[in-house]
C-alpha cells in the first residue's frame, strides 16, 4: 500500500491543471473523430455478430461464435484493431481518467489523503484492457483451432476493464463535487474585506 500512496501523492502533487485540461481535450477529440471511424470499420464484420468484448459479460462459447459468423476477413480485420487501434485507445482514456482524478483529488482532499489512490483506478482497466485485447486477438487468430484457456479468461478481462472503467468514471464525478464542495467551503470560510 505504500508504494500506491507514494504513486498517489506524485500523481496529486505532479498533475498541473494543463495537463488534466490536456488529456480531457485528447479524450474528446479521439472519441469524436477516431472512436466513429474505428466503429465504422468494424461494421462489416459485427453487423451479423457484435463483438462480445463490447458487452458486460460472454461465454467462450459466444467468443468462438462470433469468430465463425465473421469469417477470416472479420476475424482479420479484429485482430488488426487490437494491434493497432486497441493499443492506442486504452492509452488515450487511461491518461484521460488518471491525470483528471489525480488533480481533482488532489483538490477535494488533504495531503497524504488515501483517497488521492482514486487516480490509479484506471491503471487496472488498461492493463485487463490490454490482458482482453491478447486473449480475444489470440483466439480469432487461431480459428478455427482452439485456445481454451484465453478463451475462458477473456471475458473475465472484460468483466474487469468495464467495472474498473466504471468506478473510475464515477470517482471523477464524485471528486469534482467534492473538489467543488471544498472549494466553495474555502471561500466561505475567507473574511471578507
Amino acid at each position: 500500500m505504500k508504494v500506491v500512496e507514494r504513486v498517489a501523492g506524485r500523481l496529486a502533487r505532479g498533475v498541473r491543471g494543463w495537463m488534466a485540461v490536456g488529456s480531457v481535450v485528447l479524450f474528446g477529440l479521439f472519441t469524436a473523430l477516431v472512436l466513429p471511424a474505428q466503429a465504422e470499420a468494424g461494421a462489416f464484420y459485427t453487423v451479423h455478430y457484435a463483438a462480445p468484448d463490447t458487452s458486460v459479460w460472454y461465454s467462450p462459447d459466444e467468443l468462438y461464435a462470433a469468430a465463425q459468423a465473421w469469417g477470416e476477413d472479420g476475424r482479420a480485420a479484429y485482430v488488426h484493431a487490437r494491434v493497432t487501434f486497441d493499443v492506442i485507445w486504452p492509452l488515450v482514456y487511461g491518461t484521460f481518467l488518471v491525470a483528471t482524478l489525480a488533480w481533482v483529488w488532489a483538490r477535494g482532499t488533504v495531503s497524504g489523503s488515501r483517497w488521492r489512490g482514486v487516480s490509479l483506478v484506471p491503471l487496472v482497466a488498461v492493463a485487463l484492457d490490454y490482458a482482453e485485447n491478447i486473449c480475444t486477438a489470440t483466439v480469432m487468430a487461431r480459428y478455427p483451432a482452439r485456445t481454451p484457456a484465453l478463451a475462458e479468461l477473456a471475458p473475465f478481462f472484460t468483466a474487469g476493464k468495464w467495472l474498473s472503467v466504471s468506478v473510475s468514471f464515477m470517482l471523477l464525478a464524485l471528486g469534482v463535487i467534492i473538489a467543488l464542495t471544498a472549494r466553495w467551503r474555502g471561500r466561505r470560510s475567507r473574511p471578507s474585506q
